[in-house]
């Protein structure tokens, strides 16, 4: 065969393999409102970036009439690219070609890409569109899922690993996005389960849809498994391209600087949080109030809203944010709220991003069904995770700080670096109602006028006690300030700890109560 010869035919077997499973199956796709797998690609990453890798790599299956079929590129596309000029790799699975299905070449590719990601250091971006194992190439379907898993595992906390869900993703295969840093779903488009409703009205007899299964809207609130939801597929894209920009290529750098700019004059911080400390307030506003451009990425929006989680700049650099959130249960940190703050902080702290805590807690939400949930383990794992950071940890007490809160919210007892309050902040065991209820119980039921005894006892509690004076008389605070000089503190802290060094006691690993 001619040299031209052997050129048109790779030329014509590559216009084959860029047409997955052909012109039907693509409009069927797009019928479903979903972009094909290349499309996906071509839209995260940047224009003309996009290297393909394995394009003619096929299955080796031969039973149930598979040696017959041709699934080109065996049902993914792999390759690299860059976002905003960073590099990262990508793979999508294409629902064309017999439906996503994972066999052992399928998997393969996946891991010799997940492979090249730990090898260069860079993040690792994942587009899971599939019906699940192949079932015609039984165990290999499943070793195949297996080398997935252990690769997500030796992967974590060394790059960034980010997973898009934008189809079914059913059975085994959702083990792998939970084992990534962050899952993006889409409305009406993504769904994972474990088992289909199908096999739930075989087992238990129960009609349930697959939306109010395993939709996206069920993830990004009621499960958590989702940490952003999206409307539509670009959207999502957006969302990835910002995620992006907040985060290094590799745990031995710094995410890159932006040009500072300065929070936007729409949110006046000495007038966020009221006087009254029994009223409610959005914490994102003072979150708002402090950060470059008032631009915060918040995680996890809509699931346990009571904290809050996300990504914003101080003077151009990244830092992650948490912040209890007294819209929501008045910003108690229960079971939820506990996981999402500290999984959230174990990444900044992998990834060299600096910790800022907003603090306003009551407490841990009590109750039987609390206590029963394993709120004494979840909890746990917040104090965990603060901890063990070493990253920068810099903590505002805005306004209440009570008992085990104030200790689990980056408090200078788990080594924050830095710990400031406002004139507002309250810092004791208990609420001033409840501890004047308990400390003066005696005096209150004998007293002629209980109800009055009772407010003059709170009022002596708070004087006392409801202040950030007595903490900071002890040196749990290093400084009392006024709202408008957040930012200008915030600013110095993130600047002057940039060459923060601090090591834990050599071991192989912790045992997080997991």
């Amino acid at each position: 065969m001619s040299l031209r010869s052997k050129t048109l035919e790779l030329i014509r077997r590559r216009q084959q393999y860029l047409q997955g499973g052909g012109e039907k199956a693509i409009e069927k796709q797009i019928s479903m409102g979903k972009l094909t797998a290349r499309e996906r690609i071509k839209a995260i990453l940047d224009k003309d970036s996009f290297q393909e890798y394995d394009l003619f790599v096929e299955h080796e299956a031969r039973d149930f009439d598979m040696g017959s079929k041709v699934l080109y590129g065996d049902g993914v596309i792999t390759g690299t690219g860059t976002i905003f000029g960073s590099p990262v790799c990508i793979f999508a699975q294409d629902f064309t070609v017999a439906g996503g299905s994972l066999g052992l070449m399928h998997a393969r590719k996946i891991a010799k890409i997940m492979d090249h990601a730990l090898k260069l250091r860079i993040p690792l971006i994942g587009i899971n569109d599939s019906g699940g194992a192949r079932i015609q190439e039984g165990v290999n379907s499943l070793a195949g899922y297996g080398e997935i898993f252990f690769r997500n595992t030796l992967a974590s906390g060394v790059i960034p690993q980010i997973s898009v869900i934008l189809g079914p993703c059913a059975g085994g295969a959702v083990y792998s996005p939970a084992l990534t840093d962050f899952v993006f779903v889409v409305d009406n488009i993504s769904k994972l389960f474990i088992t289909g409703p199908e096999v739930i009205k075989a087992v238990i007899g129960e009609e349930i849809s697959m939306e109010d299964l395993g939709g996206a809207r069920v993830h990004a609130e009621i499960t958590g498994n989702a940490h952003f939801y999206a409307s539509s597929e670009q959207e999502c894209f957006e969302q990835v391209k910002k995620l992006i920009t907040f985060i290094p290529w590799n745990n031995s750098r710094r995410a890159l600087p932006f040009k500072p700019k300065e929070p936007l004059k729409d949110f006046n911080i000495e007038k966020i949080v009221p006087e009254d400390p029994t009223l409610p307030y959005d914490v994102r506003d003072v979150i708002k109030a402090v950060v470059d451009d008032s631009d915060f990425f918040e995680v996890q929006e809509l699931w346990a809203r009571n904290i809050v989680i996300g990504f914003a700049r101080i003077n151009g650099e990244s830092v992650g944010i948490v912040a209890n959130q007294p819209m929501y249960l008045a910003g108690v940190l229960d079971v939820d709220s506990s996981d999402k703050a500290a999984r959230f902080i174990r990444f900044c702290d992998a990834f060299n991003i600096p910790i800022i805590t907003f603090v306003d807690i009551p407490g841990y939400l009590p109750g039987v069904d609390q206590e029963h949930a394993g709120v004494i383990r979840h909890g746990a794992k917040l104090l965990y995770a603060y901890s063990e950071a070493t990253v920068p940890k810099i903590t505002i007490i805005l306004r209440k700080a009570y008992g085990g809160g104030y200790i689990a919210m980056g408090s200078r007892h788990l080594r924050a670096d830095f710990v400031f309050a406002w004139p507002t902040a309250e810092i004791a065991v208990m609420g001033p109602e409840g501890a004047a209820n308990i400390i003066f119980r005696k005096e209150i039921a004998e007293s002629p006028d209980p109800e009055k005894t009772r407010q003059q006892k709170i009022k002596e509690y708070k004087e006392k006690f409801a202040n950030p004076y007595v903490a900071a008389a002890k040196g749990y605070i290093d400084a009392v300030i006024e709202p408008k000089e957040t930012r200008k503190m915030l600013v110095h802290c993130i600047e002057i700890s940039k060459e923060k060094v601090n090591t834990n006691p050599p071991k192989k690993h912790g045992i997080p109560p997991f």
